[in-house]
């Protein structure tokens, strides 16, 4: 089982980008999903600088994709989307149908946990495009995974969404701006100030969900790092980890060492846990609402 570094969800500084990227290539990470998946006004770092940073990472000896973005809103975006499908280098991910239609029949690509594969018949369809790999919808739970495993086409590789505060929605407004009162054609790029989005709580002061920008996040963070021996079972090639702002390299060392049998997966989850930017989740993998903390335990079958 690998493990796979998605794509930053927030809008970081460009230097801290790099940065990043250039302790990642150091790091145990078998993949890593480059480029803008939320929103296009981001431009610290743009099309050309993930093609470079792409080329340092394959040289490290990383698998590097190159991520689209979900929700596409102008000719702008299309032409961006165009580039990228058309790269000639490195395997994409494709996080709507406009750019599976880009990709499909001329190479592999990777469906992105945006579209919505949910059961067999569009799993062996997106097959017949040219799909690489899947990654399963985050509100999809272990069971229905378990039928589209047990169907899957032969050679085809899945992934799991195992850590990171899960992307909801998307919208063509810009919550983040309307939060400062701003347009979002003038929202004064009030993103970059929140490297782990704007929190958002209840009036009985609960986490609720998370602001960033045209995107809406759960406030606590998905957590299957207890799952990794379960999911290894199971049938999955890799899990992901979604980017935080800190703590990042460490995060990858627990779930690396629970993957490759150095650690056990209860001692690294207790350490992970005060790594956190807020409480752990887990409750779309069994079937509950999403912002539950269930225990393995209880929802053991009796013998």
């Amino acid at each position: 089982m690998k493990l796979a570094l998605g794509p930053i969800q927030y809008y970081w500084p460009r230097d801290e980008v790099l940065a990043f990227y250039e302790a990642v290539a150091q790091s145990p990470v078998d993949i890593v999903y480059l480029g803008e998946a939320v929103c296009s006004r981001r431009h610290e770092v743009r099309l050309a600088d993930w093609l470079d940073m792409a080329a340092v990472l394959r040289e490290a000896g990383k698998e590097v994709l190159l991520s689209t973005q979900v929700l596409i809103e102008s000719g702008a975006d299309v032409t961006v989307l165009h580039k990228i499908c058309a790269n000639g280098q490195f395997m994409v991910e494709a996080n709507d149908m406009g750019a599976v239609h880009c990709l499909e029949g001329k190479v592999p690509f990777v469906a992105g946990p945006h579209l919505n594969i949910y059961n067999l018949p569009t799993l062996q369809w997106m097959a017949a495009l040219g799909l690489h790999r899947w990654v399963m919808p985050l509100e999809m739970g272990r069971d229905d995974l378990a039928l589209l495993l047990a169907g899957s086409p032969p050679g085809l590789q899945t992934e799991v969404f195992a850590y990171g505060r899960m992307p909801l929605a998307f919208s063509a407004r810009c919550f983040t701006a309307r939060h400062c009162n701003l347009a979002k054609d003038d929202c004064q790029f009030k993103c970059i100030e929140h490297p782990d989005g704007l929190l958002m709580r209840t009036r009985e002061s609960e986490e609720f969900l998370v602001l960033n920008g045209i995107q809406t996040q759960s406030a606590r963070v998905h957590n299957l790092l207890p799952e990794l021996p379960a999911l290894r079972a199971m049938g999955v090639d890799v899990v992901r980890i979604s980017p935080q702002s800190q703590h990042m390299l460490r995060i990858v060392d627990l779930f690396q060492n629970v993957v490759q049998g150095r650690a056990d997966a209860a001692t690294a989850n207790a350490e992970l846990l005060g790594l956190m930017p807020e409480k752990p989740c887990n409750g779309y993998w069994y079937g509950k609402p999403g912002l539950e903390q269930v225990s393995p335990q209880a929802m053991a079958v009796p013998a």
